[in-house]
Formats: C-alpha cells, structure tokens, sequence
C-alpha cells in the first residue's frame, strides 16, 4: 500500500507541474503535440490537433481513478475497519477527480499563458471516472480469483 501511496503521490506532483506551470503566451501547438500528431500521421491515424487534446485531458486523469480507487477502499479499511462498496467508491473517487480538475482550471485563471476551460474539467473527470472503472474491474477479477474470505 505504501508504494501505490508514493505512485499516487508522484503522480499528482506531476499532473500540478504539467498543469499549473506557466507557459508562454503563444497561439502554436505545444511541441508535444505536434510531434505526436507527425508520429500518428506516419501511421496512417488521422488525428486533429483537438481530439488530441482532449484525448490527452482524459487519459492524463486515468491514473487518479486507477491509483485513487484502491487507495480509498485501503484507508476505509483501516480507519473504519470496513469497504465502501464499489459504486460509492467510484462515485468518491470521480468526484475527487473533479474537485482537482475544477481547482487546477480554476487557478489557471491567474497564470500566464494557461486557457482554463469547463471542457477539461468534463474531460478529466471522465478520465477520472474511466481509471476507476477500470480499478473496480481488476479489484473484481482479483477478488474473485482468491474466493470468498473465511472467518477465522
């Protein structure tokens, strides 16, 4: 539980520096993105500049609801010594999600160069909600697999 503690943590100190760090004012695609865009195009994947984007906004929170769901059940489990049940959690999680989404575009509104919209706040909360969803899954298959726990 520790490690998946530190990865949480890792990870949403990368989310704020991606998020929050100051970027200068510029109408031209990140450099990231471009370079993504030649990437998928030598492919054959015809992708935009937007659905990249918002692809990026989703999947950037996946991890928050694949890291955040077990980390929830495991801190309930040890402080009330009981598991909230799998839709409650996601539930939780999601909306822990969009807390932190609301909160980064909403400190946005005073860095220079950063465009807070409502749109990535739909977006990660999907991603969000996604990665939870997927958590519950693997938690489901694993929990079957050990069999029913026997008191003892």
């Amino acid at each position: 539980m520790r490690l998946l503690t530190w990865t949480f943590a890792a990870y949403l100190a990368a989310v704020l520096v991606v998020t929050l760090w100051p970027s200068p004012q510029s109408t031209a695609a990140p450099g990231w993105a471009t370079a993504t865009l030649d990437v998928l195009r030598g492919l054959g994947i015809p992708l935009t500049l937007p659905v990249l984007e918002a692809s990026a906004n989703v999947v950037m929170f996946l991890p928050f609801g694949a890291l955040g769901l077990p980390l929830l059940r495991g801190a309930a489990r040890r402080r009330w010594g009981t598991v909230p049940g799998t839709w409650r959690a996601v539930g939780l999680v999601t909306l822990a999600g969009a807390a932190l989404s609301a909160a980064i575009e909403l400190t946005q509104n005073v860095l220079p160069g950063r465009v807070p919209t409502v749109q990535d706040v739909v977006l990660n909360t999907g991603g969000a909600l996604l990665g939870a969803l997927a958590a519950a899954a693997v938690l489901a298959v694993v929990g079957a697999r050990r069999g029913p726990r026997v008191a003892g």
